[in-house]
């Protein structure tokens, strides 16, 4: 479907879906992230049925973009175009990678302190991407995008631990699937700052971009142009009263970007050593970037239906900064 326009009239069984899901039936082979990104790129408008009616031929009149949870209506003409494909300027590398699993269908990789998960225009080199370019060669899902081949979801880069790489399109679709039904169990470890008032809890807080800063994420209202709803399970393993630091663990239930930073820092226990959130103050530890490890990934193979469960051991630096802890 790529460098095409294709035009569709609602009809009366579909009307009332949302704009995503009714684009997304008619394309079963693109994700529903990869339509919402075409909505909210401007590459679909929705004309009403009255004003849209074709005559002799006539070009429809033109339609608006819409928001992909728009509800569409019986004779709304939905025109959609795709954009061709861009070639990908991203070359294999031969970076080492720490595989934790890997069959014919996708691999576990635990991700190093400092690695970006996948390029950026003018910034192609280095990447998990450029590394499983290297190991994979062609088979990689293409759902993701042409900077994106074989990526599901991502960590930030200074964060450590367990990602997930698709190789193929019928992967990426089934773990997108598990991570929307949040049926994917993710458990974070981290160190943050202070004593957390109980052993352990729920943050359910939405999260949208900064009003203040828009390279930051925030605590925000919920809807469509404020936040997304964002819960996060957190449970305390240790606490050091001498360090004013306490070990929990996190479980997340949505995937929302720098979710743990933003909740733990909205109760006031920044992530230690975080220094877009707070967790860098007044820390005697010389840390780059937040002492955050994705450990657990559990969840069910897409193709083979088996359980798939692993564990990312803790960072070097991790491991040590708790042994001085104790």
């Amino acid at each position: 479907m790529n460098g095409t326009s294709y035009r569709f009239v609602v009809g009366e069984e579909q009307a009332g879906e949302r704009l995503d899901v009714f684009l997304a039936g008619l394309f079963p082979d693109r994700s529903r992230t990869g339509i919402r990104k075409l909505i909210d790129e401007g590459a679909v408008t929705v004309s009403d049925g009255a004003d849209a009616e074709t005559d002799n031929g006539r070009e429809a009149a033109s339609g608006r973009s819409r928001k992909p949870s728009y509800a569409v209506r019986e004779e709304d003409v939905i025109s959609l175009t795709v954009p061709p494909d861009v070639p990908l300027d991203v070359q294999p590398e031969n970076i080492p990678l720490d595989i934790l699993y890997e069959d014919n269908d996708l691999l576990v990789v635990n991700k190093p302190k400092g690695m970006v998960v996948h390029p950026a225009p003018g910034h192609t080199e280095g990447t998990l991407v450029n590394a499983v370019l290297y190991h994979c060669g062609d088979s990689l899902s293409g759902i993701g995008g042409v900077l994106r081949p074989g990526i599901v979801h991502r960590i930030d880069r200074d964060t450590t631990g367990s990602l997930i790489i698709c190789k193929n399109d019928t992967s990426h679709r089934g773990i997108a699937a598990q991570l929307a039904e949040h049926s994917l169990t993710r458990i974070y470890h981290a160190l943050v700052i202070g004593r957390l008032p109980e052993m352990q809890g729920t943050i359910d807080k939405p999260i949208g971009r900064s009003r203040t800063d828009r390279k930051k994420m925030a605590v925000v209202g919920e809807g469509a142009d404020t936040g997304k709803n964002a819960v996060t399970h957190y449970q305390v393993q240790e606490w050091f009263p001498g360090d004013n630091v306490s070990y929990v663990t996190c479980r997340l239930e949505t995937g929302r970007t720098h979710q743990i930073r933003v909740h733990m820092a909205s109760i006031g226990h920044p992530v230690l050593g975080d220094p877009v959130y707070g967790g860098d103050r007044k820390c005697r530890f010389k840390l780059n970037g937040q002492c955050l490890h994705a450990k657990t990934l559990r969840f069910v193979h897409p193709v083979t239906k088996a359980c798939i469960d692993t564990e990312a051991p803790l960072p070097e630096y991790f491991a040590h900064l708790l042994s001085v802890l104790r």
